[in-house]
């Protein structure tokens, strides 16, 4: 299978000049170099492309009108002085790679561009807390998948004692088509939805707002060179077209689900919002991270021989640590730390990103730069690592208690959630995605 290999970018030894980038718990050294979309807050410049180091962001435009960036990346550099990624992701890797290695050049402290030049920082960098983040593409189509054989036995079991996973589950990785319009950047506000509800079975339903609003901990893969329609990509080469990774929310109505997603799957329940990290982790800042998933269960059976693939099997899994933290509205009047949730690692899950990028296409399905591919909610075997509040509280019947004494079922108004990832192993720079944050707010 294709996919970047380690080089002089993730040198652990790497340092930059960029002051903020040598902290030891900074989500954006050198090593990562995550790709995004920003402007200066509270002016009318048009978005662009933008890199992400320490509390910094690279424009990456004046860059290269400064001429500080190489031939080599002087094909991806030109597309980032619009408010998309996607025109860079259509490149493809090696376009984005050349770009990623040059701004990693450009950025070390024995970087020729210094010498002589003593604002450089001034003419290229944006301060982070100074920016505005916007969504870092136009997502033309958003496909949820289910990819953690953990939750969906969690999920099974709730409503199917005897029988948590149906026929299908360990052969076909399941998914749906969800709402690309009503994605958001991290930091937006989460309005309560309403739907219909049938809270008791001999009653009629009604139009109301959700009382199981839900969070689930995902991570999103974003296409980079798509296919052709009626052309299928096999998995030998998935990794090819994927430009990189985010973290996402899949905020749930669990109630309006329960009533609606007889016999088609879901709609209202999902489609009010769904918040994504602002900065894409490429596959290549991620290659030192790469390797199996964990074992399949004993008798589980071989996927089919479309889904199987020697290097997917060994590395096609990549080691994330993901967090889930809730401040509800009186924790933060007090001013009391945000409680962990959950931690799990996405190696817990039942199928790769390449798996699932694979069988999307194997209809031929044509599949577009700036397309989103999540991967279902990342559970894992313990409660401690159950990636939703329905797993956490058990379908309400285990709430959640706060620091302040509250207890939660499923989400209030007010109550914020934030999502964190991270990547770390002996011997490599520890890199990380940045937050996936949403608050909610009220129906009315």
């Amino acid at each position: 299978m294709s996919r970047a290999a380690i080089d002089e970018t993730h040198r652990v030894d790497l340092e930059s000049w960029v002051e903020s980038a040598q902290s030891a718990d900074t989500d954006f050294p050198i090593q990562n170099l995550p790709f995004g979309v920003f402007r200066r807050a509270g002016t009318s410049e048009l978005p662009r492309v933008g890199v992400a180091i320490g509390d910094q962001i690279v424009d990456v435009t004046a860059c290269l009108n400064a001429d500080l960036l190489d031939s080599d990346a002087a094909a991806a550099a030109e597309r980032c002085a619009v408010p998309r990624l996607n025109d860079v992701m259509a490149l493809g890797s090696t376009a984005a790679s050349a770009l990623r290695r040059a701004l990693s050049r450009l950025l070390r402290k024995d970087s020729e561009a210094l010498r002589g030049e003593t604002h450089l920082g001034t003419r290229i960098l944006v301060a982070m807390k100074a920016a505005e983040l916007f969504v870092p593409c136009d997502i033309g189509d958003y496909t949820d998948f289910y990819a953690s054989v953990h939750h969906a036995t969690n999920v099974g079991s709730m409503f199917r004692p005897d029988n948590p996973l149906l026929p299908n589950y360990k052969w076909v990785p399941i998914g749906y088509h969800g709402r690309a319009s009503s994605i958001v950047v991290s930091g937006t506000h989460v309005r309560r939805p309403r739907g219909q509800r049938r809270d008791d079975a001999e009653a009629q339903p009604v139009l109301a707002p959700t009382r199981r609003l839900d969070y689930e901990l995902e991570i999103g893969a974003f296409v980079g060179s798509g296919n052709a329609l009626g052309v299928p990509i096999a998995l030998g080469d998935a990794e090819r077209h994927v430009f990189g990774l985010c973290l996402v929310n899949d905020w749930s109505a669990r109630d309006i689900q329960s009533w609606e997603y007889q016999p088609l799957g879901p709609f209202l329940a999902k489609s009010f919002a769904t918040t994504v990290s602002p900065w894409v982790v490429t596959l290549e800042a991620l290659a030192p991270f790469r390797g199996s998933l964990e074992p399949r269960a004993a008798g589980d059976p071989a996927p089919l021989p479309y889904l199987r693939d020697d290097g997917d099997q060994t590395s096609g899994g990549v080691d994330i640590v993901l967090e889930v933290y809730i401040t509800s509205a009186s924790m933060r009047e007090r001013r009391i730390e945000p409680l962990r949730l959950s931690r799990a690692r996405f190696t817990e899950m039942y199928w790769t990103t390449g798996q699932l990028l694979t069988h999307h296409t194997v209809n031929g399905c044509n599949l577009r730069p700036g397309d989103l591919l999540a991967s279902g909610t990342v559970s894992g075997s313990t409660r401690e690592s159950w990636g939703s509040m329905l797993e956490r509280a058990w379908r309400g019947t285990d709430p959640i208690e706060l620091p302040t004494g509250e207890r939660r079922s499923f989400l209030e108004d007010g109550d914020e959630i934030v999502l964190r990832g991270f990547c770390e192993r002996e011997g490599r720079r520890r890199i990380g995605f940045g937050e996936c944050r949403g608050t909610i707010i009220g129906s009315d």
